[in-house]
């Protein structure tokens, strides 16, 4: 469908739908709300109507309209799975919120299921898209920091509502899967994939039968390089990361979640200096949603090594840096998607281990 404007359906309506997805989705070229779907019809008719698209019965029949080229999937994360199984199966392109799947196995199924047949599969981790990350990857590079020796990184929420489905084990809940992904994938982006998880601690609330906060320390076995992160849902907002170098120090504040109309500060702290790097804001939910157009607008499929979400090569001439402030336009490639999977999962077993569990 190359050139093409994208027709999206929407298969739940939920908070982050509601208040960013849609929202970019109105902005963005390229693409346009076709079809929505949500347990609540009323909640689907008034969205309907504010974005001019069809209110539709059921997230079945979002699937079933020859209109719709592609779906967003912000349901709860224990019901990711079938949905983005189901909306491949019908031949749509799929957006999913994080994390993709709740398990390593049925995500490498799902990142096949895409590539077999030729489907975008993207996992909704905005903050990718945010060039400030670039520019900290870019000091890396120059050796602003010397060699890197440490990443620590903590995204941190107060409270929730009693009900909120953050809390609700068999919806997926907990703060691992909610917000301690994010730091997961900013040591991926910082540190690479050759990371093991060398130990994991998780604070579950029994009334809830949900993890509320934990940590975890991963290592990059090839030079000793070491990711430590902080996550939680009962804590003083934090959203940041750090790189320690042999020679400096970068920080960025407001890593995960800035507003679009924030300016980005890197604090480089050398032997002898401290310097400011002052950025321009960037809203990256609509960055996000640009991509996404731009992937299935542009006939690219889920790729599986390279680190991109495309034709599985860095060479295709249709790759414009310019559209990838990370290096990884989507964030969200095949193998990335999996590798994240699997490493939550050993934080999982980790911290099952910590307590007096089996780790195996």
């Amino acid at each position: 469908m190359t050139g093409r404007t994208v027709r999206l359906g929407l298969l739940g309506a939920a908070d982050i739908a509601v208040r960013r997805i849609l929202p970019a989705v109105s902005r963005a070229p390229g693409i346009t709300l076709t079809a929505v779907a949500s347990r609540d019809p009323d909640r689907a008719r008034t969205l309907a109507a504010a974005y001019g698209a069809d209110a539709l019965p059921d997230y079945r029949a979002v699937l079933a309209d020859p209109r719709v080229d592609a779906v967003y999937v912000p349901v709860p994360a224990a019901l990711h799975a079938d949905w983005v199984r189901a909306a491949l199966e019908a031949g749509k392109h799929v957006l999913a919120e994080k994390p993709l799947t709740t398990d390593p196995r049925t995500t490498a199924e799902l990142v096949a299921l895409a590539r077999r047949s030729g489907l975008v599969l993207r996992e909704n981790y905005l903050f990718v898209h945010h060039p400030q990350h670039r520019a900290v990857l870019d000091l890396i590079a120059r050796g602003a920091v010397g060699e890197v020796r440490a990443v620590s990184a903590a995204f941190t929420i107060p409270p929730r509502p009693p009900a909120d489905i953050r809390y609700r084990a068999d919806l997926g809940g907990g703060a691992l899967l909610d917000v301690g992904v994010y730091p997961l994938r900013a040591a991926q982006l910082l540190l690479g994939p050759e990371l093991r998880v060398a130990g994991a601690v998780l604070r579950t609330d029994p009334a809830r039968g949900v993890d509320v906060g934990g940590a975890a320390l991963l290592c990059r076995d090839a030079d000793g390089a070491t990711a430590h992160l902080t996550f939680g849902m009962e804590h003083r907002y934090t959203s940041r990361y750090e790189v320690l170098g042999s020679t400096g120090r970068l920080r960025l504040d407001h890593a995960f979640t800035p507003p679009p109309d924030h300016r980005p500060v890197l604090v480089l702290e050398g032997p002898d200096s401290v310097r400011r790097h002052e950025l321009e804001p960037y809203d990256q939910c609509l960055g996000g949603v640009e991509a996404f157009a731009r992937a299935v607008g542009g006939g690219e499929a889920t790729g599986g090594t390279t680190g991109r979400t495309g034709g599985g090569t860095t060479d295709d001439p249709s790759d414009d840096p310019s559209d990838d402030p990370t290096g990884d336009e989507a964030g969200t490639s095949g193998a990335i998607s999996t590798r994240q999977a699997e490493l939550t999962a050993d934080i999982q077993r980790q911290a099952q281990y910590a307590v007096g569990g089996d780790a195996r």
